[in-house]
This record gives C-alpha cells, sequence and structure tokens, in this order.
C-alpha cells in the first residue's frame, strides 16, 4: 500500500495522475501533526516583519486588569494576539484520535518547581481546578509586558542616575520536587502518585474506602523536596505612583491614568531587572498613602482636590528614609487637572524640592471635559516657568480622557521617559 501511494505522488509531476488533492494532503500531514509553539520574541519579530511587509500588526496589548488584592507582581490582559487562520481543505479533525503515552521520566527527574516567595503564588494549581487562576485569561507579569513595551513600541532605556553596584544573593529552599531522590520526602505529592498508581492497576475499588496497607507502592511513586537557589534581588529603583483620586476623577480620568501606571510600571521592572519597589499615594485635598495597588486603584471619595500634599507626602517619605541616597526614584502623577488656585506656590515648591531627589518626574492630564482650554494645573506649571528650569527631569502631558486610545497612553510614556 505504501508503495502504491508512494508510486502515485510521484506520478504527479506527470501527464496522469490517480491521486486526488485532498488524499495527498492528508498523507503528507499524518506524520507531522503537531502543535507549533513560538517564543515571544518570534511572535514579535514575525509581527515586525509584518508591517515590513506592508501589512497591518497583529499583536495588541488589550484591555489590563488590576492585580489582585494578594499583592503579586502577576497581571492579567486579555489575550489580544490574534493570527490569521486559513482553510484549504475538510480534512477531518482527528484530535479524538491521539492518546498520551507512558512517558519519558527518568528516576532523578525534576517534576515540579515552585517560587520560595510564597506572595507570589495565587494558588495550588495550574489552571481551572486546583488554584485561583483564571483558564480563559493570558497571565502576564509585569516584567514581561515591560519586554513587550520596549522592544515593541521602542520605548527609550532611561540612565541611571550615577553608577551603583548590583548585588545579587541567593536563597536555599526546599521548594523543588524531584522523582527518585532528595532531601526530604513529600508526603501528599508521593500519597497522590500511589493513589494514581493503584487507580491505574484496579487495586481500588470504586465507592468504597480503600484500605492502605493493601496499597501497591512503586519507587517511581516516591517524590522527594530537594533544595532549590533562587535569586534575591537588590531594589535598584524606587516609584512613586501617585494619583487624585476625588470625586471629580471617577470614571474615564481614573481608567486613562491607572492604565498609563500599569504601563509605567512593567517597563520599569523591566529595565531594572525586577528590582523595582513600588509606592502608591492618593490624595483628595489630603494625601495618604496606599498599602498596596488593589487600594490605590479601587479608592475614591467625593472631596475636593489640592494637589501639593501629594509631592508633599513623596517629599517627605524619601527625606525620612533616606531613599534619595542609594536608589533611583521615579515619581510619576496622574490627575484630570483639577486643583485650589491659591495652592500654586505651594505646589511649585514642593515639585522643585523633589527634582533634587528624581531622576524623572512625569505629570499626566487626563483631561475630564471636551474642551481645549487648560486645567489648573497644567496652567500653574505653564506660568511658574518650572518646565524650562527643570528640563531635564520634569515632563507634562495631557490627553481628553473621554476617548483616549492606547498609542496615546504609549506616546505619553514615551514623552516621560524621553533623555
Amino acid at each position: 500500500m505504501k508503495g502504491g501511494r508512494r508510486k502515485n505522488i510521484d506520478r504527479l509531476d506527470g501527464e496522469k495522475t490517480y491521486l486526488r488533492i485532498e488524499e495527498l494532503f492528508l498523507h503528507n500531514s499524518s506524520e507531522s501533526s503537531y502543535v507549533s509553539l513560538q517564543t515571544l520574541d518570534e511572535l514579535m519579530a514575525r509581527d515586525n516583519q509584518r508591517e515590513e511587509d506592508g501589512f497591518e500588526r497583529k499583536i495588541k496589548l488589550g484591555k489590563i486588569v488590576r492585580p489582585g488584592k494578594n499583592g503579586s507582581d502577576e497581571i492579567i490582559i486579555v489575550p489580544s494576539t490574534i493570527e490569521t487562520k486559513f482553510y484549504h481543505d475538510n480534512a477531518p479533525n482527528n484530535e479524538e484520535e491521539e492518546f498520551g503515552g507512558t512517558g519519558t521520566e527518568e528516576e532523578g527527574s525534576v517534576i515540579g518547581e515552585k517560587s520560595n516567595n510564597p506572595k507570589n503564588e495565587d494558588g495550588s494549581g495550574k489552571g481551572p481546578g486546583e488554584g485561583s487562576e483564571k483558564g480563559h485569561d493570558l497571565n502576564s507579569d509585569a516584567y514581561n509586558l515591560g519586554k513587550v513595551l520596549t522592544e515593541y513600541f521602542n520605548l527609550p532605556r532611561l540612565k541611571q542616575k550615577g553608577i551603583k553596584k548590583s548585588i545579587s544573593q541567593y536563597n536555599y529552599e526546599l521548594t523543588d520536587l524531584n522523582k527518585g531522590f532528595g532531601q526530604l520526602i513529600d508526603k501528599k505529592q508521593t500519597l497522590k502518585r500511589i493513589i494514581k498508581t493503584n487507580i491505574l492497576l484496579n487495586n481500588i475499588p470504586e465507592k468504597t474506602k480503600p484500605d492502605l496497607s493493601s496499597l501497591i507502592h512503586s519507587p517511581q511513586d516516591t517524590v522527594y523536596k530537594i533544595l532549590s537557589r533562587e535569586i534575591s534581588y537588590e531594589t535598584e529603583a524606587i516609584v512613586f505612583f501617585v494619583r487624585d483620586y476625588s470625586g471629580s476623577m471617577q470614571g474615564s480620568p481614573s481608567e486613562a491614568v491607572l492604565t498609563q501606571h500599569l504601563f509605567l510600571y512593567s517597563w520599569l521592572m523591566y529595565h531594572y531587572d525586577k528590582r523595582v519597589k513600588t509606592r502608591f499615594i492618593l490624595h483628595d485635598t489630603q494625601a495618604i498613602e496606599a498599602e498596596d495597588f488593589s487600594t490605590y486603584y479601587r479608592s475614591n471619595v467625593a472631596g475636593g482636590t489640592k494637589i501639593f500634599p501629594a509631592f508633599e507626602l513623596v517629599n517627605s517619605i524619601i527625606e525620612n528614609e533616606q531613599l534619595h541616597l542609594s536608589k533611583n526614584i521615579y515619581v510619576f502623577y496622574g490627575s484630570d487637572g483639577d486643583d485650589w488656585k491659591d495652592n500654586k506656590n505651594n505646589l511649585v515648591g514642593e515639585i522643585k524640592k523633589l527634582s533634587k531627589y528624581a531622576n524623572r518626574i512625569g505629570i499626566f492630564v487626563a483631561r475630564n471635559s471636551g474642551n481645549d482650554n487648560p486645567t489648573s494645573l497644567e496652567s500653574t506649571i505653564e506660568e511658574s516657568n518650572i518646565l524650562s528650569e527643570l528640563n531635564d527631569i520634569l515632563k507634562i502631558t495631557q490627553i481628553n480622557s473621554r476617548d483616549f486610545t492606547e498609542s496615546q497612553i504609549i506616546e505619553s510614556i514615551k514623552l516621560f521617559l524621553r533623555v
């Protein structure tokens, strides 16, 4: 049969053929039926080539959802990388005919790795079922998103404020799982594998309590915990995210500001190789420090607006903790631009004071109204002439929050990070 089919395939180049195109397709595809996985770098390279060839890009960041309350740096984005699919035939789908094999694991092979930093763990499982992960969301930590922002959108790389020695420390914890040998038996995982083995051997009757003394225990079922070396990062950058959370900020102004702040945080995580610590400041007429991003994201009040207390609090934290002596400091402020007019001098004074400590101060105005008139904050900055005085440190940009786009957010970030 193979010989006859091969003969027909060879005769396709001649005048006569007895093999249909559908049969040729099935024959050629049956031996190479697999799923092709590509890295982020490969997908980005393809997308760049697609644009050079005159086609529209396919990779988009999509809508970013806020992190959870557990303090993890992981953020969730809706999948938005879509490759065009072409269908050339009506060949049947053979997915249901495929079965998993017995595997190729060797005794002593690593079967699981776990971070020794429990605060970054969202659950015990991978995907739906165990743990708290969402089955249909694409999980991407801030570092990977920052890589996309840097390489895909060609964001600049800031020069550090001075030269600082980077110190890497390592911790050793019994967090990895190993089959065959190790320092300590993981009783829970071992028992799970023993039960699976006995179920396959029909040694555990259905709907009855198993007799543990009769269970068969294979050496392959024993799971050990082994020492894992993981890097402990030294913080190199302190980022203050500051925003107005008064009544006028509800809705689109807050959404625009928080989207930009997520992008900025992700970029800095990538630029400083995860050595970033964040502080979150909220203000209406008074300023407070929020405990985490979740609180920073959700908080809102119905009061008035005074901007200078926010910068005053940032300066106080920097001075009291002496952060400026060893850390790169970035301050990104977001507001709809409303401010009490009698606070002009106080605000300008605090910004000038902050400029002595910070690598960069970025002010993002998400206008709440549809007109093009400057807001109170913009007028204060312009009249004080501090933009020209602090040209290397202070940057300000504005958008209309009612119809802002992703490209506008990216352009505002480029302005903030321009060297």
